[in-house]
């Protein structure tokens, strides 16, 4: 995951402006910026820029676009019907925005079917509790799994008690640190305590405490353990189970997992494009992942990155902006729990993968403090700095560490493409990352504006600049 930067209070009279609007209740930010002096090399693109950015501050269309996928295709798991509806909606409507050679890139991806779920307190009082099954988890016997529970807070506590764990259900009862660190009780969590002789496994969710909102995500079960039903629990219910043994209290739990995993199904990136003027074969990748966990409509993690980054090619064909370079979108499918897509994407363009000049992904939510973020040689590094200084009006701080991501890093790495991120304040981000809260009431209309400004700043500037970015 990119690393994240405190937002700089930079531009004093646009902050004021902000605050200002704010203080009237006002939800739509400038569509005046005012241009920061640039680098000579930098030339008309600058202005450029400042029309890109002004035409993403005066609408809001970037937000409509995105409740829309999210009301009226909530959930899009990978092998659902949900996204494969959603996957025919994008691409008609790239079309309709007067995006070029829009396409599906077909691929094959996991499927994996959640069904009906529950958790159960047995002793010492009968009550229920909140659940969500991990991703690619087996299901549990038709009855259920009705075991002792035993409480870990880390692998080294489960190893030296080992013993304790044979016929029990394990919790992982680990605080959330960062995402990079936690999230691996949620990975191999369960093949760890499946090696004691568990006979099932839950885990506190890998984000910090919200309204009792049990995080997914997926697992990967470990070759030669036995695969064991597994869930995550709300921060609140692991707290609960854990003081209740802590006051020597024996705790008996039921669980309960339809889920089972059928045959690879049939999926696709979407791919559309602003057609270069002067070099079509050299390509600025923008995207996001366009799946999403299945107990909400994914509006952070991914709908919002996929969204800013098309916006910020629907926004050049608005405007009639053509630049030197071609402006590829992808929307890519199974980030989550496979990433075919991005690995459909390197292989459909192997042959090409030198010839795209940048990459950036979306893919950490749009709350503010927002940055940008880059990874590539020094010289390249400078020419993006200056790109994203003439975003210091509208709140961006300098260019910081941290691009790349999930999806487009094989393309990336197969080319040697300087990569960069949009990233959003993964403190806020991970509340509500892979729960039922994960909609688009959280995202306000403004951060997707200067998200979707911020990403058609820095790709333009890439697609018109008049050599390509050094490696």
């Amino acid at each position: 995951m990119p690393t994240r930067r405190q937002f700089l209070a930079t531009v004093p009279a646009i902050a004021a402006a902000e605050r200002g609007r704010a203080a009237r209740g006002q939800s739509q930010p400038a569509t005046s910026v005012a241009q920061p002096a640039a680098p000579a090399w930098l030339g008309s693109i600058s202005a450029d820029i400042m029309r890109l950015v002004e035409a993403s501050l005066a609408t809001s269309r970037g937000w409509d676009r995105l409740a829309e996928l999210c009301d009226t295709f909530g959930s899009r798991l990978t092998g659902s019907r949900n996204l494969e509806l959603a996957i025919d909606w994008a691409a008609e409507a790239m079309r309709r925005d007067g995006l070029d050679r829009v396409r599906l890139q077909p691929t094959r991806a996991p499927h994996w079917v959640r069904g009906d779920e529950s958790l159960e307190l047995v002793t010492p009082a009968p009550s229920p509790l909140v659940m969500l099954g991990l991703g690619g988890s087996v299901g549990t016997p038709g009855d259920g799994i009705t075991a002792p529970l035993l409480v870990v807070r880390s692998f080294d506590e489960l190893n030296a008690r080992a013993a304790e764990a044979r016929g029990r259900i394990v919790l992982f009862d680990v605080p959330f640190t960062s995402y990079g660190q936690t999230v691996a009780y949620r990975a191999i969590g369960p093949s760890q305590a499946a090696r004691h002789g568990a006979v099932a496994a839950l885990v506190r969710s890998v984000g910090p405490i919200g309204l009792r909102t049990p995080h997914t995500g997926a697992l990967t079960y470990q070759a030669g353990v036995p695969q064991i039903p597994a869930a995550a629990i709300p921060v609140e219910d692991a707290q609960r189970l854990s003081r209740l043994l802590a006051r020597s209290v024996p705790v008996t739990l039921r669980l309960r997992m339809a889920a089972r995993t059928l045959p690879d199904a049939d999926s696709a990136n979407v791919i559309g494009e602003i057609t270069g003027r002067e070099r079509p074969e050299e390509v600025v990748l923008l995207g996001g992942h366009f799946d999403s966990w299945d107990p909400a409509g994914g509006a952070s993690d991914d709908g919002v990155g996929c969204i800013v980054t098309w916006e910020a090619a629907r926004l050049m064909a608005q405007l009639g902006m053509r630049p030197r370079r071609t402006v590829r979108v992808v929307l890519f499918t199974n980030e989550e729990n496979g990433l075919r897509g991005g690995l459909a994407y390197r292989d459909g363009f192997a042959a090409d993968a030198g010839a795209h000049v940048l990459a950036l992904e979306s893919d950490i939510g749009v709350f503010e403090p927002m940055r940008l973020g880059f990874t590539g040689n020094d010289r390249a590094r400078q020419m993006m700095a200056d790109v994203v200084d003439l975003l210091r009006p509208i709140g961006f701080p300098p260019l910081g560490p941290g691009g790349g991501g999930a999806d487009i890093g094989p393309i990336a790495q197969l080319g040697q493409t300087p990569t960069m991120a949009l990233s959003g304040d993964a403190s806020k981000y991970f509340v509500i990352h892979h729960t039922p809260a994960d909609t688009v009431e959280r995202i306000d209309p403004r951060e997707v504006a200067k998200a979707a400004a911020g990403i058609a700043a820095v790709a333009w500037a890439a697609a018109e600049m008049e050599t390509p970015l050094p490696r």
